[in-house]
């Protein structure tokens, strides 16, 4: 099996959309801030992914995400 960065960080876009667009679940109060605050940090770690460069060093796959963008 050969990996490939591209469709990898594809996948992870395809799940940062997925978290933005999912439906809110019939809660409230604590339970919907709390589901509020978990999509918005999935969100983050799914776009800072796929939205990294990348390069492979000495057998290590290296992201790098510029913080200020």
């Amino acid at each position: 099996m050969t990996f490939n960065i591209e469709e990898f960080q594809n996948r992870f876009k395809e799940r940062a959309e997925a978290v933005k667009n999912r439906p809110m679940p019939p809660i409230g109060g604590d339970e919907r801030l709390a589901f509020i605050k978990q999509a918005e940090k999935d969100y983050q770690d799914y776009m800072i992914i796929s939205d990294s460069v990348f390069e492979i060093t000495e057998d290590y796959l290296v992201f790098k995400y510029k913080l200020d963008s």
